[in-house]
């Protein structure tokens, strides 16, 4: 071989001798090994899933599962946008990617990368299209067709993002896509869909053949469209690319996932130029938290975006979920929902010295800075509770799905207000969690018999829900039991939520 794809492996054999020595049979033959062992684990039970979805699928549920996959492939491709998709390590890209090797052929392993990535991805698309659809009859040519149709699905979505990178353009065809899903979400769930998804369900396999072929040559000619123009991305999308990489490998090897909204935000206002406005006449406290509502206002389309998840409940109950999955949906959106208007909190606990500075009781700030993700937590519960009892008791086939939030006729109106009065707990849970510390590794780690846990990551991760399930513990049993009437949960909720917020300004208000 010669030329520059010999340079690039040239070059690479060099890096890989002046690094870390090169893998032995015994790290080969572990490899193997461990996924020979994961695939013998997870093989009887794949398998059992898999010949439990033979059969014919309720109308209602296969339209829910349908929006649910439609949103899934928008969030992947929303999240191979994010991403770049292609990039380089930052030693790669600080350096081989301004010498004057072949571009096309540096980018290889980046490629190849991507394509285990839309195959992983693809295989878990097919398998859930598999569920949606059901299988009536030949249910190994289904999956192979179900499964043609995920991988090409994600292949030539990942395909679009590179274009994306090449050409302002290709992100026109990559933005209208993903709003197409997003549209067929919506359609899929209000029940429009029920006669297509019947009559895909029950296609011949003739017809499951041709669609899979269809979708197969497209996506292939997207991916060789897409490989031939890897040597036109440019280099400062290129280095873009890299540098969020890097970002993210950092906080995913400290296990500081904090570190990402930081630099995210951080890089969406370093490029905006903002009008400036005279600040409203307020009280120091609520001056102070009025940033808060001036930096949500500046994001409409965000907010938009955070009133439409608040149908992804509902959605998950057409869909079958069960009644623990539905609670816990609703409280865990709401909860971070009540994170997007706590960046003050954050800033102030990352800077203590500025915030003493400012002249502002910590206690009255806090409590200032409560009132936006309590409003904005309680309306999306409310709003959240109040899909659910309107979509889910629809037919008698999700009756026993309605038992989460269908109660009598006097009691079911009063669902939205438990969620509303969930809003000051669930606010003291975004403020715990805006101030918790990184993650602490030199905490001791349990030995299990499933093997090591640390410690650090779990105390962290439970920093805020701690709190949010202790505050809003009357409504999640209401969730769980149905009562036929719900004043007292009502009033045990607001009395909680209360206490809950209350106790968590007292007592963090007077640390320094």
């Amino acid at each position: 071989m010669s030329g520059p794809e010999a340079s690039v492996r040239t070059v690479r054999a060099y890096l890989r001798s002046r690094g870390r020595a090169p893998a032995t049979m015994i790290d080969r033959y572990a490899a193997v090994f461990g996924l020979a062992m994961i695939a013998a684990v997870l093989g009887h039970p794949l398998s059992g899933l898999l010949t439990g979805l033979a059969g014919p699928i309720d109308p209602v549920r296969a339209g829910a599962g349908a929006a649910l996959l439609a949103l899934a492939v928008a969030g992947f491709l929303a999240a191979a946008r994010a991403a770049g998709p292609v990039l380089l390590p930052a030693a790669d890209a600080s350096w081989l990617l301004l010498s004057p090797l072949n571009r096309r052929h540096l980018l290889g392993r980046t490629a190849r990368a991507l394509g285990v990535i839309a195959l992983v991805a693809g295989v878990l698309l097919g398998v859930g299209l598999l569920a949606v659809l059901g299988a009536p009859d030949q249910l190994g040519w289904r999956l192979v067709g179900a499964l043609v149709l995920g991988v090409s699905a994600t292949a030539g979505g990942l395909a679009l993002a590179v274009l994306g990178q090449v050409s302002p353009s290709w992100q026109i065809w990559l933005t209208g896509a993903m709003a197409a899903l997003l549209v067929l979400a919506v359609v899929a769930v209000s029940g429009q869909l029920r006669t297509v998804v019947a009559i895909a369900a029950s296609a011949p396999l003739t017809a499951l053949a041709a669609a899979a072929s269809g979708a197969a040559m497209l996506s292939a000619l997207l991916v060789r469209r897409a490989w031939t123009s890897l040597d036109r991305i440019p280099t400062r999308t290129l280095a873009n690319a890299s540098t969020r990489a890097g970002h993210v490998a950092r906080a995913t090897v400290s296990l500081d996932p904090g570190a990402l909204t930081w630099i995210a935000e951080d890089n969406r206002w370093r490029a905006r130029r903002l009008a400036s406005r005279r600040w409203p006449s307020l009280p120091a406290p609520f001056a102070l938290a009025w940033h808060d509502w001036r930096k949500l206002a500046r994001t409409p389309g965000r907010l938009a975006a955070v009133a439409a998840t608040a149908a992804l409940p509902a959605v998950l109950a057409q869909a079958g979920g069960p009644p623990v999955a539905l609670g816990a949906a609703v409280l865990a959106g709401a909860l971070a929902v009540a994170s997007l208007g706590t960046s003050g909190a954050r800033r102030d606990a990352d800077n203590p010295a500025l915030a003493r500075l400012i002249g502002v009781g910590r206690r009255p700030a806090l409590a200032a800075r409560a009132a936006l993700p309590a409003l904005l937590a309680g309306v999306w519960a409310a709003t959240a509770l109040t899909a659910l009892t309107l979509a889910v008791p629809a037919t008698p086939q999700t009756a026993t799905v309605a038992t989460v939030t269908a109660t009598a006729t006097a009691g079911a109106g009063a669902w939205w207000v438990l969620g509303l009065l969930a809003g000051p707990a669930l606010a003291a849970a975004a403020l715990r969690m805006a101030g918790r510390a990184p993650v602490d590794h030199s905490m001791p780690v349990l030995d299990t018999p499933g093997g090591a846990i640390p410690t650090g990551p779990l105390f962290w991760a439970a920093t805020g829900p701690d709190l949010a399930l202790l505050g809003c513990l009357p409504a999640a049993i209401a969730l769980l039991t149905q009562p036929a009437v719900l004043t007292p949960f009502l009033i045990a909720q607001a009395v909680m939520g209360a206490v809950v917020l209350m106790g968590y300004v007292w007592r963090t208000g007077r640390m320094r």
